[in-house]
């Protein structure tokens, strides 16, 4: 049978690596994986000091419970150019940072301790896909997922790819091809069993069909009573895979839905259901540690998509994301488009054969997901390339019959190839650069496409670059960066050819010298890189239906001095309630309703409060005294929300809040920093110091002084062990703060 352990600890990590060394354990850096080889500051970094090969090594001791059994290392990423060596001798190489690779460690092992080596190498290499040019986010190096040990017979399952054909009908059915590992050539005779259970551990199915080679293929018919994974109810089945071969014993459980999907010329379909699609798209950075957090912070990403944006669908840009991840939006209903790694730049033939084996692997290793709905097969924002682009097709679609290919382009009359032609349209903006262009949020697809009809249509990025904003800048620059998001969601929901857009992009991330602000951060994202949002992340999460959350976001930091003319008006405040109510000094109380002639497309339509509405310019007369105001929203007649300002507002309280207090073991967890004033809002233009003490268990990822990014910053916390942690943060004005977690599941070897 198959054992399958965490092989994360008692690493040994030094800068540099020499191949004459490598059958030499060396000293180092203990460490733990996942791991980032460098860890760069927040801003105003040199993203160069990456730039080099590191050296891993961990002791494996032979154990007398290997004999006769297949022995490998799997390693869920590593960035990049992987060389693995086993007692100073290469076993195998990697050269893709974002795919898992296997290497065999059977024969080679010697009785008690051997030494594995593992280069990495951090060079951005023209070799390799996504490199050959500029790109415009970073790759930072390091073996940043996790490793494990695997143990199998000598026959083992492989891979299983499970299909739900007609699955809309009342009576479904699941099948199931299967791979073997057969790396001795043992002759194969024997049997394989599929049972579909559901959440209760209820045996629904079951098939045994007879094996004689390295694959088979298996049915399981007649399903009755099957729930479909969908958005708000997203199903989950596991199907147990028994192999009973040739003396050899194997046994996999793998998690999936059913489901049907399809994108047409008049939107997309789940299960049948016309779907508007709605999302962001991600990069899987985080501040300091750059891709070297784990299942928690992934999935913690995942819920933040769904829970406080309220986006039906990610883009995992620009390429293959972490399997946690995948498993969280198969867990929460996030519908995900995947895509392989690379940005504008296409290489040489083997440049481009590495990019078809990564077509090639992004699938084989994520094709059971539920939550995936398309394969992105083309480089991002490349230029036409007909036979490369034939070919990653070709692979994608001789893998899988079921999803739909698309490539992500910003060039207008390129090739259509795939099933769904994607558009990254950055036309709101260019108003600024080309006079003559009017303002327009999108393009109809077939002025893009050039086509004479219509195709199955996406929106896949927009704004982003077009109009950089801060959590901390100008009030009016805020309102305007809320507006555009508005105005191309409300585009995309009144064209029926559009089946919806994916804004650019969801946090704020390190970038390259070339893009950017200037401080190696390209602050594009509607929320910061530590998850906080800014304003715009309600423009997203206020489309949403009340019972899924009631949003009442006022876009104004309530001061005078924030708006070119002084005041607040004309405020939008973003909100999926009826009417909204504003209180103010002694004015009497007036209600305001959703601009639905301006956004008439929006499920929720903003408030928007004009200067007109106010012609005596409460807001904003400068003769006044500023006021307090209250903002209260209704639906159906009745107060669900309130929101507060003060007129006069002072540094209050200190706020730290982690995103749970209870984590494993191995688990890293988000803790956010805030100064708020006397009604809880954060101060905006706060940028004091704060510093950050840590007992027990667990280390600070990132410095123990920071300071405040627009009144908030946050950190993580990655647990080494059992027990209590006390995180304590203190501002100079009011004091310290400290805050107790508990960490207890978990472990690794």
């Amino acid at each position: 049978m198959r054992s399958i352990t965490a092989f994360n600890h008692d690493w040994i990590f030094y800068p540099g690596f020499d191949a004459d060394k490598a059958g030499t354990r060396q000293e180092g850096q203990a460490v733990t994986l996942p791991h980032s080889a460098v860890e760069l500051p927040f801003a105003y970094f040199d993203e160069k000091s990456y730039w080099q090969a590191f050296t891993y090594q961990k002791t494996l001791t032979a154990d007398p419970a290997f004999d006769g059994k297949e022995v490998s290392l799997v390693f869920d990423g590593a960035m990049a150019d992987s060389v693995v060596y086993l007692n100073g001798q290469e076993i195998g190489r990697h050269p893709d940072g974002y795919t898992p690779f296997e290497v065999r460690l059977t024969g080679l092992l010697t009785p008690g301790d051997n030494l594995l080596t593992v280069k990495v190498d951090g060079s951005e290499n023209p070799a390799i896909p996504p490199f050959g040019a500029r790109i415009d986010y970073l790759t930072y190096a390091g073996i940043y997922r996790d490793v494990w040990l695997k143990v199998t017979d000598p026959v083992s399952i492989e891979n299983a790819k499970i299909e739900t054909p007609e699955a809309l009908s009342e009576n479904k059915r699941v099948t199931v091809s299967v791979t073997l590992a057969n790396p001795q050539k043992i002759a194969i005779a024997g049997s394989l069993t599929a049972s579909l259970i559901d959440r209760d551990g209820v045996e629904l199915g079951k098939s045994t069909v007879e094996v004689t080679g390295e694959t088979a293929h298996i049915e399981l018919t007649d399903l009755t009573n099957i729930t479909l994974w969908d958005l708000h109810q997203p199903a989950l089945y596991e199907l147990v895979l028994t192999l009973e071969v040739s003396g050899s014993h194997d046994a996999q459980r793998i998690r999936f839905g059913f489901r049907d999907i399809a994108f047409t010329t008049e939107g997309f379909r789940l299960n049948g259901r016309l779907i508007k699609l709605r999302g962001l798209n991600r990069h899987q950075s985080f501040p300091y540690i750059g891709y070297a957090l784990g299942r928690a912070a992934q999935e913690g990403d995942a819920d933040i998509l769904k829970h406080e944006l309220k986006l039906n669908m990610v883009r995992t840009s620009h390429y293959p994301q972490s399997k946690c991840f995948l498993d969280r939006c198969d867990e929460i209903g996030l519908l995900v488009f995947e895509e392989i790694p690379g940005w504008q730049h296409i290489g040489d033939k083997a440049w481009q054969a590495a990019s078809v084996e990564n077509v090639r692997q992004m699938i084989r290793r994520d094709w059971n997901h539920p939550s995936i709905v398309l394969w992105g097969v083309r480089i991002n924002e490349s230029k036409d390339n007909h036979d490369f682009y034939v070919e990653t097709n070709r692979v994608a679609r001789s893998l899988d019959t079921t999803r739909p290919t698309t490539g992500v382009r910003c060039i207008t009359d390129s090739e259509l190839l795939e099933d769904v032609y994607s558009m990254n349209d950055f036309i709101l903006g260019m108003e600024e650069i080309n006079p003559d262009q009017p303002r327009t949020p999108l393009r109809p697809q077939q002025k893009v496409t050039g086509l004479d009809h219509a195709v199955p249509y996406m929106i896949t990025e927009f704004n982003g670059h077009m109009y950089p904003t801060k959590a901390y800048d100008q009030e009016q620059r805020q309102a305007e960066h809320v507006i555009r998001h508005l105005d191309v969601l409300n585009a995309a929901y009144g064209d029926p050819q559009i089946a919806g857009a994916l804004g650019w992009c969801a946090f704020d991330y390190n970038t390259h010298k070339d893009f950017g602000a200037g401080d190696r951060i390209c602050h594009h994202g509607v929320m910061d890189m530590f998850r906080e949002p800014k304003f715009a992340a309600f423009a997203y999460a206020s489309q949403c239906e009340p019972e899924e959350g009631v949003i009442l976001k006022p876009v104004t930091f309530w001061t005078r001095g924030e708006r070119n003319f002084g005041g607040v008006l004309p405020l939008i405040i973003l909100t999926n309630c009826d009417e909204v109510e504003l209180v103010s000094g002694g004015m009497p109380p007036r209600r305001f309703t959703p601009d639905r002639e301006r956004f008439a497309h929006l499920p929720h339509p903003p408030v928007i409060i004009k200067r007109e509405d106010y012609p005596n310019q409460e807001f904003g007369h400068w003769g006044m005294g500023w006021q307090n105001v209250t903002c209260i929203g209704y639906i159906g007649g009745k107060k669900v929300a309130e929101v507060q300002y003060v007129a006069d507002p002072v540094a209050t309280t200190l706020q730290v809040k982690p995103d749970t207090v209870n984590i494993g073991a191995e688990d890293s967890v988000r803790v956010m920093v805030r100064v708020l004033d006397q009604v809880g809002n954060k101060l905006p233009f706060l940028f004091e110091p704060v510093s950050i003490a840590i007992d027990g268990p667990a280390d600070l990822i990132g410095p123990s002084l920071v300071s405040l990014n627009g009144g908030s910053t946050g950190f993580w916390l990655q647990a080494r062990g059992r027990g209590a942690i006390a995180a304590s943060v203190t501002h100079a004005r009011l004091g310290t703060v400290r805050v107790s977690l508990s960490a207890s599941a978990g472990g690794g070897a």
